[in-house]
């Protein structure tokens, strides 16, 4: 996917986000060893967002993409965004991801809340 691609399904992911209530904290946070594409404010609870976007579902779909690999690298950002902002560290925290795949000209969201447990 390009940069520009990636940019804009973030933006759309990002937006979907904000339509349900969602306030953005950080967006394409990096820290040694990961990024994390949206961090967000939902009803009180930090959320990291993991968002994919698979153009052709013949490899594997976005959601199943995000492996156990993937998740120690988010759980281990998640850590040092914490600690770089001692203000959220007390707040309750999980990790989301946003599957997303083009369907019919437009892009489709499937939104799987706490998609995992470090």
């Amino acid at each position: 996917m390009s940069i520009t691609r990636g940019a804009e399904v973030e933006a759309q992911a990002l937006a979907f986000l904000e339509r349900q209530g969602a306030r953005l904290v950080s967006r394409n946070y990096r820290a040694r060893g990961g990024e994390i594409d949206l961090i967000v404010i939902l009803e009180q609870v930090l959320v990291f967002v993991e968002v994919r976007f698979r153009s052709n579902s013949r490899y594997d779909n976005a959601a199943e993409s995000v492996d156990y690999r993937k998740q120690q690298r988010l759980a281990l950002t998640a850590q040092r965004f914490l600690q770089d902002r001692p203000d959220l560290q007390d707040t309750p925290c999980r990790f989301d991801v946003l599957a997303c795949h083009p369907e019919a000209g437009k892009v489709q969201t499937h939104w799987i809340i706490d998609a995992f447990q470090p």
